[in-house]
């Protein structure tokens, strides 16, 4: 059976591969693809807190709040970037119609 930790940095390999094609697209809003590469540094800041979690305190990320709420923000930054960038391409393109 495979663990969850495994099946997450597994999970990552079809991300980058569908940044890399979203990237090269050259059709998404610049704004919402940065956003999805801000949820990469969500996951960047995520696992070592995960471990230190675990090293300092013995417990979960989850279970340390100021830790957890601090890892948490990067994945709000990052889904207000791509909500926004995806609104300010559809109010652009609502004005061109």
């Amino acid at each position: 059976m495979i663990s969850k930790d495994t099946l997450f940095i597994l999970s990552l390999f079809p991300y980058i591969g569908f940044l890399w094609l979203l990237t090269r697209s050259q059709k998404a809003p610049k704004l919402a693809l940065i956003g999805f590469y801000c949820t990469l540094l969500f996951v960047g800041v995520t696992i070592p807190a995960g471990i230190y979690t675990k090293i300092v305190y013995g417990t979960s990320l989850s279970n340390v709040d100021w830790l957890h709420g601090t890892a948490e923000s990067f994945l709000t930054l990052s889904n207000t970037l791509i909500v926004l960038g995806f609104r300010q391409a559809i109010t652009q393109s609502q004005k061109l119609n």
